[in-house]
């Protein structure tokens, strides 16, 4: 009977410490300081806001610090530096500096489709109507030219036909560009494709259609801290898959953080973000897909950056890999398949 006792004892040890979250901070331990930057406000980051605002890395045991910079570029410099341990925002756009040799890798990719719209004047209804017709871009050769040029190309029409005009600033900015008629057409991201539709212009095409390769919202971290601090790094990509989780399950929540991050109010605008970065292009176990950081350092090669180093030294997986085998996904997600 002694021993049956004891056997049966082991095995319920022997289950919560499988079902531990080994990635919580021990009693005791002091919170961990951290600098995060954004380069962009954004719906596309709800998760992140979402993690910020209702203590999520805080469980972690990461007191993180947010910090805007605008533009890529200088975020990523920062980074390479240690003067931030992490940045979040979309990889697509950072892949270009990690390949010519900024000191960082992405870590974890929980969005991983287009979330683009075009949008364009009253007058134009279709893709087609868009000869004769400008699209704003922000300069030649970044993201918005070239996902521009291929909405251009699927529809049969060529850049002679459609200019693709270069008019830098924000995508707020863009946008009144085309309030003023200086271009017709632009690209956004929900929720700036409500305030077109209020506005009364027309949604003329959902990018996710194109099924082209891209990685969105993404968490980056430097050299320094993958050699000195991997612990820490593994902390903060298990932060982000509750996150996950949390903005999934709580959408009422999710929303608000939205509202909070962008100072906005209107519930179809809260919507139609949470659907498309909640549910259409998550990927529940934030791998950062191979096939498409090659393809971005190919694009990033052709319009003249100095490659440096190999795709598969842009991305480390091993931390998202570890959530796996550690049986951490399994544990938050219960029955739910999270490889959806």
């Amino acid at each position: 009977v002694i021993r049956a006792y004891l056997t049966l004892l082991l095995v319920v040890l022997f289950a919560d410490t499988i079902s531990a979250n080994p990635y919580l901070p021990k009693t005791g331990d002091r919170p961990i300081a951290l600098r995060v930057a954004t380069s962009a406000v954004t719906g596309g980051f709800v998760d992140f806001y979402s993690a910020l605002h209702y203590g999520i890395f805080e469980k972690y045991g990461l007191k993180c610090e947010h910090i805007y910079i605008r533009g890529q570029s200088p975020a990523l410099a920062a980074l390479g530096g240690d003067q931030l341990q992490f940045t979040y925002g979309a990889a697509d756009g950072s892949l270009p500096g990690l390949a010519a040799g900024v000191e960082a890798k992405v870590v974890a990719s929980p969005l991983v489709k287009l979330p683009y719209v075009m949008v364009a004047r009253k007058e134009i209804r279709r893709p087609e109507d868009l000869k004769g017709k400008a699209i704003g871009v922000t300069r030649p050769g970044d993201l918005s030219a070239r996902l521009s040029r291929q909405v251009v190309r699927k529809f049969g029409l060529t850049t002679d036909e459609v200019t693709i005009h270069p008019i830098g600033g924000s995508q707020t900015e863009r946008y009144q560009a085309m309030v003023g008629n200086v271009v017709q057409a632009i690209l956004v991201t929900p929720p700036l494709d409500v305030r077109a539709k209020h506005d009364g212009f027309n949604v003329i095409y959902r990018l996710i259609d194109l099924e082209i390769p891209f990685i969105y919202s993404s968490l980056l971290t430097n050299y320094k801290m993958l050699r000195e601090r991997p612990e820490i790094v593994q902390r903060m990509v298990a932060a982000l898959a509750e996150a996950v989780y949390f903005v999934e399950k709580n959408p009422d929540k999710a929303k608000a953080a939205i509202a909070k991050a962008m100072r906005i109010k209107d519930e179809e605008a809260l919507q139609s973000s949470y659907n498309v970065y909640a549910k259409e292009i998550v990927d529940r176990t934030m791998l950062v897909p191979a096939k498409s950081v090659s393809e971005a350092v190919e694009i990033a090669r052709e319009t003249g950056t100095v490659v440096r180093r190999k795709p598969e030294d842009l991305y480390d997986n091993s931390f998202v890999n570890n959530l796996e085998k550690s049986g951490f996904l399994k544990e938050i997600w219960g029955s739910e398949n999270y490889r959806r």
